[in-house]
């Protein structure tokens, strides 16, 4: 595989759209003790964990991957953790992880499966509320992830218990230890230059670590050629960089408890503060309370450490024991220029990255992106080339409120309320052709792969669970890809778990967007059983284009399928579509504009060879 210009194509020239998905949801936590987030026995024992087993044990690997390739996703976007590789300290890489994670790898290319590394992490670490980076890192800074519930520094899952609230977690971008450990690891010279770990500059320090952990796996599969790259970092976040206010709450999502900056860095040392309540609905954010943290006047840093911020003065503590906001531009300006975290931080750590791995593999492609819902990077291909935009992208008020309906849904990036399918459609799609033109125009006209899509489908309070109808998840799943298709994107579908549940979802945060569930297998002889909402997702699309796709939308009721490309007169390979026996269970009748067909039911595909008579050509496929 190969990028040309905004498409990826394969060796014969031919145009590929890619339809992948994310494997898997429960690789953020370790296999070995069971980390799925809501246990709180053993949690804080960070060194002592294994991840091998993850995203499967390696005996289920034929049975996953044969699954995925007869649903069509032949691309997969493979989370891996930084903790999975360096848990046991700085350093010491798990050789045993690396050796399964190599075997997982090589069947899935046995499979005819093509893939990316993901390293992936969310609000940082395990043990502030996310995944990701090992428990040491955040010891490195000096804090104490034992003390972050009672001093509101993260929501943790293991620690505040049952029930977790609905898709809390991002709040804990803007909470201390989210915020602190990702201004350290992107600019930890620029804002706290006079932290050192073992006489070397904290952003080296964690930097260092995080990348070399990653080369530990190129170094592995550099030589497989069904690996055609890595992620840099999934949704990287700017922490507390380029906040404006450090008396306001920052980040744009607020539930429950949302301190503000100098309110964050308070209570870390122990200080009591009285936070706002939020909640939120289809208008967006609402203020529903306040209520006092941190009475305890515990420290969230280790014995003997104080607050970072407190040492490079950006506040103190006054005469009546409260903070005291010293240097309110800090985050905002350096030698009173403004900064802007992706130009000035997050490019610098992509070039960074990139010349580290491509030093082991020099074919790797770069996926790129940012935290969904804000600006994707511009980069320049001169200096860094060979990269992919793929940013995320899900519907807001589907996934935090876990409800969809196609008559009525909000744009959260202008506040308007959308009615009827056909405004909520054209309003998805706007959307991610916003985030394709980015990679036209911004990023040097690179491919654009959504690395992220999905829904959640514990929708309604588990409805579908108990009457066994996905129908809402189909119509909320088909809306998303409809707009992918319209886009002519490429894209990999948040997830495929392999181990979900319908009591704990992923195991992480009680999230649940896998596409398949061993609580719906009910005849593991068939290779569709355990699949949730297969109707929308498991569609036709052309894998492999003798030239320039034009046009291609799929109606999931009738299951009526067109394309319509013009054909590269240089390319003598035919074009291929893949169509599911799920979808066309009595066989296809297609219709061609020139040219001819023909369909092999077990491959689920069908070759079409153009003629070189007509410029473009279209192919349209139904239901026998």
């Amino acid at each position: 595989m190969k990028i040309d210009g905004p498409w990826f194509k394969d060796e014969s020239g031919r145009t590929l759209v890619l339809r992948g998905i994310n494997l898997g949801g429960s690789t953020k936590v370790p296999f070995t003790p069971d980390g799925a987030t809501w246990r709180r026995e053993g949690f804080f024992n960070h060194r002592e964990v294994s991840f091998v087993g993850r995203p499967f044990p390696l005996e289920e690997a034929d049975e996953h991957f044969r699954r995925l390739k007869a649903w069509g996703y032949t691309f997969l976007r493979f989370l891996v953790t930084w903790e999975a590789i360096e848990h046991a300290g700085p350093g010491i890489y798990d050789e045993a992880y690396l050796d399964y994670l190599t075997a997982v790898v090589k069947k899935a290319g046995e499979h005819g499966l093509t893939l990316f590394i993901d390293p992936h992490q969310d609000v940082w670490s395990r043990f502030s509320g996310g995944d990701g980076a090992p428990g040491w890192t955040l010891e490195a800074a000096g804090m104490d992830m034992t003390h972050f519930h009672e001093t509101g520094a993260a929501i943790v899952h293991a620690t505040t218990g049952d029930p977790f609230p609905r898709m809390v977690w991002p709040t804990n971008f803007g909470k201390l230890a989210c915020a602190t450990l990702f201004t350290l690891f992107f600019a930890g010279s620029t804002f706290a230059p006079r932290l050192k770990v073992d006489g070397v500059p904290i952003q080296d320090y964690l930097q260092d670590h995080y990348i070399n952990a990653i080369r530990q796996i190129a170094l592995r599969l550099k030589d497989f050629p069904h690996v055609i790259g890595y992620d840099t970092l999934n949704e990287p976040s700017s922490g507390w960089i380029g906040v404006k206010n450090l008396t306001y709450p920052a980040g744009e999502l607020k539930m429950g408890d949302a301190p503000s900056p100098l309110q964050a860095m308070a209570l870390g040392i122990g200080i009591p503060q009285l936070l706002t309540q939020w909640d939120i609905s289809l208008s967006g954010n609402n203020p529903v309370g306040a209520r006092w943290v941190n009475l305890s006047k515990t420290s969230a840093w280790l014995p003997g450490k104080d607050c970072i911020w407190r040492e490079h003065g950006v506040w103190d503590i006054d005469s009546y024991g409260q903070p005291e906001l010293l240097k309110p531009d800090y985050f905002w300006k350096v030698d009173g220029k403004p900064v802007s975290f992706v130009p000035d931080f997050l490019v610098p750590f992509f070039k960074r990255f990139a010349a580290s791995i491509r030093e082991v593999d020099p074919k790797a492609i770069l996926f790129l992106e940012t935290v969904p819902n804000t600006e994707p990077p511009a980069v320049d291909p001169q200096e860094l080339p060979a990269c992919v935009n793929a940013h995320h992208w899900y519907d807001d008020m589907t996934l935090v409120m876990k409800s969809f309906s196609s008559f009525i849904n909000a744009d959260t990036s202008t506040g308007k309320i959308l009615l009827g399918p056909a405004a909520v459609h054209r309003n998805f799609a706007a959307r991610l052709r916003a985030i394709k033109q980015t990679g036209i125009e911004k990023m040097g006209n690179i491919p654009t792969l959504i690395g992220e899509f999905g829904i959640p489908f514990d929708l309604e309070h588990k409805r579908a669970y108990r009457t066994g109808n996905f129908s809402q998840q189909e119509h909320a799943l088909d809306t998303t890809y409809r707009a992918l298709e319209a886009n002519l994107l490429s894209g990999t579908l948040w997830n495929y778990t392999a181990d979900n549940t319908n009591e704990r979802g992923d195991k992480w945060n009680d999230e649940d967007l896998s596409l398949f569930s061993r609580d719906q297998q009910k005849n593991p002889a068939d290779i569709n059983s355990g699949g949730r909402a297969l109707a929308a997702a498991v569609r036709p699309y052309p894998r492999a284009t003798a030239g320039e796709p034009l046009r291609m939308a799929f109606y999931m009721a009738s299951g009526l399928f067109e394309f319509e490309f013009r054909h590269d007169p240089a390319i003598s390979a035919p074009t291929e579509l893949f169509l599911p026996k799920l979808q066309y269970p009595r066989g296809v009748k297609v219709e061609i504009s020139d040219g001819s067909a023909s369909y092999d039911p077990e491959t689920q595909l069908l070759t079409y060879q153009h003629t070189s008579e007509r410029p473009t050509h279209r192919i349209r496929v139904r239901r026998a």
